[in-house]
């Protein structure tokens, strides 16, 4: 089975964004494409928060749910909280909608959440108001925890998630036969789903939801809402707000009382999640960590539309509502939330967690310092650390070269230096003159041959400080035809001219280089005398090969054959006359049949 989060290979297009963006860095880069590797990632999703093109992909459930739903069991959808910002104005229709795709019956994640709340509140009341745990509400958080600090995998809660007590909570109410289908804002959640299968069986995020409903043809603006649904066995009240950062800890009967509470606190957010983690001088009190910013609201699996400022906003005024509307909310289950203490992940048919080891490999000083050289890092001057690659430093890239997670390509520096190097021994060993100018029509580069032909120049001054001198200047102060190169920037395909210069006929040979950014020009001596040598070489060539060829076939192509040749020759005589055609005074469009 597909992976939760993985990439679509004909969409990338070696950005290296995600690599940025990676807490963990579990994108190896192959062949210029961007893999997930699934033994590293802890599922946050926020590759697919930040891919330009789409190519990072969430799996898609929606028809192994249909294929579910349609075998007869009871169906239950687990509606993540967040649903009040995600649909925020359509709640009530929203539950009319999920029963029209085919669920039986909707409840609402949060009821485990405040199971979750319950039992941890009973864990600190009987320990002395002390709980150093970290919280496993996120099961990013938890891979994080697992994968790269084993050293604090005795933190993480013993405590299932709200989604995996919520679960458990539905069986034992109604029975083991059921289908239990999470729908919210998460990828990791198909994660948990796949490794904890039945709690629950199934998870989609609200995108895979909004497009279910399309392909439905299910509109919640339109659709009536059924008065009929309500949530089993009825509505979650104040742990609803579990998916805004500090939602569990105001649900807490201990802290929740008290905004700063010193043995309780809130972080959301990759950055910090790993800050925290990283950080031992704090291992006191209880961490509420959410990986995405601002809490579950801003989850890889929403809508983009809407600010987290207003997600927050969104969900804490329906929680507020439903506390004030006087309607029957879920009040906790005390004997369940001591079993929840007692069996930890027992209550999930027996399973237990499974602790992975972190990924860190160990290399010596010399073999981070020899893939340093292969990156072009020869002194510590050369290590930049611009970030180009995805990788903080440039150390950290050696290491994912090492590792195999890296390619030297993907070094922006070091690519630079070798093109611009290509450039340099180009133009010092090409016979012509060649000269690069900008849009403003000042020079990027050229080499010595070009300040031969037209910079007045004593050949003894010629080197590279000259050739640095020059960069930057106007090429009109070289060149007696500047606004040729104007003209030039806005074709799609620049032409080729002759001109006549102190005594010198010159083939000039226009080239863009970036459109509309970089202009280039090649200056060709006609008079020389090797290079008119070979221009009648070739000429006679062509000549020779014509005749063969009317030789083969003198009966069908002699009149023809007999044309090009005249023009072949008259080409000869015009390569050493001064072209009167197209152009203006001595610099005139060369036509195609004598380039």
């Amino acid at each position: 089975m597909q992976y939760p989060i993985y990439t679509e290979i004909t969409s990338c297009r070696d950005c290296y964004k995600c690599v940025r963006a990676c807490p963990t860095k579990a994108i190896q880069i192959k062949d210029g494409h961007a893999m997930i590797i699934k033994e590293r990632c802890v599922f946050c999703g926020k590759c697919v928060h930040v891919c330009p093109n789409n190519a990072k992909k969430i799996r898609d459930d929606v028809s192994r749910v249909r294929l579910a739903l349609s075998s007869g069991k009871r169906a239950i959808c687990s509606l993540a909280p967040s649903y009040a910002s995600e649909f925020r104005g359509s709640e009530r229709k929203l539950l009319t909608a999920i029963k029209m795709l085919g669920f039986s019956d909707v409840s609402e994640t949060a009821i485990g959440a405040h199971l979750v709340s319950e039992a941890i509140d009973i864990y600190v009341k009987e320990n002395g108001g002390e709980c150093s745990w970290i919280g496993t509400a996120c099961p990013s958080v938890v891979e994080l925890v697992k994968k790269y600090y084993p050293e604090s995998v005795g933190r993480l809660a013993p405590v299932p998630s709200p989604l995996e007590v919520h679960s458990a909570y539905l069986r034992k109410l109604y029975g083991d036969d059921i289908i239990i289908v999470f729908i919210g804002p998460c990828a990791a959640k198909k994660h948990e789903a796949d490794t904890y299968p039945g709690y629950p069986d199934f998870a989609l995020t609200f995108q895979e939801l909004r497009k279910w409903m399309e392909s439905a043809g299910i509109d919640l603006k339109s659709i009536k809402e059924d008065e009929s649904v309500r949530f089993i066995p009825m509505k979650a009240g104040l742990s609803s707000l579990y998916p805004i950062e500090g939602g569990q800890i105001a649900t807490s009967e201990i802290w929740g009382k008290d905004p700063i509470h010193p043995k309780a606190i809130a972080l959301s957010g990759m950055d910090q999640v790993v800050s925290a983690l990283a950080d031992k001088h704090e291992e006191t009190a209880f961490l509420e960590l959410l990986g995405c910013d601002g809490g579950c609201v801003n989850g890889p699996g929403t809508e983009r539309d809407y600010s987290i400022a207003f997600r927050k906003k969104a969900s804490s005024d329906y929680t507020a509502y439903r506390l004030s509307c006087g309607e029957e909310l879920f009040e906790g289950d005390e004997a369940f939330a001591r079993e929840i203490i007692e069996k930890g992940y027992g209550i999930l048919g027996g399973r237990q967690p499974g602790i992975e080891n972190a990924f860190a490999r160990k290399y010596s000083e010399d073999d981070i310092k020899r893939a340093l050289v292969d990156l072009g890092k020869l002194s510590k001057e050369d290590e930049l650390n611009c970030g180009g690659c995805g990788y903080n430093t440039c150390r950290e890239m050696a290491i994912a070269y090492l590792d195999g997670m890296a390619e030297i390509e993907m070094c922006v520096t070091k690519m630079r230096k070798e093109a611009q190097s290509k450039v340099d021994v180009l133009l010092r060993t090409i016979p012509m003159g060649v000269v690069i100018v900008d849009s403003d029509l000042k020079i990027a580069d050229c080499n010595l041959q070009f300040l031969e032909l037209f910079g007045d120049m004593e050949e003894s001054f010629m080197d590279q400080s000259v050739l640095d001198m020059v960069k930057g200047l106007p090429v009109e102060r070289f060149v007696p035809f500047a606004d040729k190169f104007r003209d030039q920037f806005y074709l799609s395909h620049p032409g080729q001219y002759r001109m006549h210069y102190k005594d010198k006929f010159i083939r000039v040979t226009f080239f863009l280089v970036d459109k509309k950014r970089l202009l280039g020009a090649m200056f060709n001596d006609i008079t020389n005398p090797t290079i008119r040598r070979e221009t009648v070489v070739k000429k006679a060539e062509d000549v020779i090969q014509k005749s063969l060829e009317t030789v083969q076939q003198i009966a069908s192509l002699l009149g023809e054959n007999a044309a090009e040749t005249e023009i072949m020759l008259n080409s000869l005589i015009d390569a050493f006359s001064v072209h009167t055609g197209e152009g203006d005074g001595n610099f005139a469009l060369e036509d195609d049949g004598d380039s």
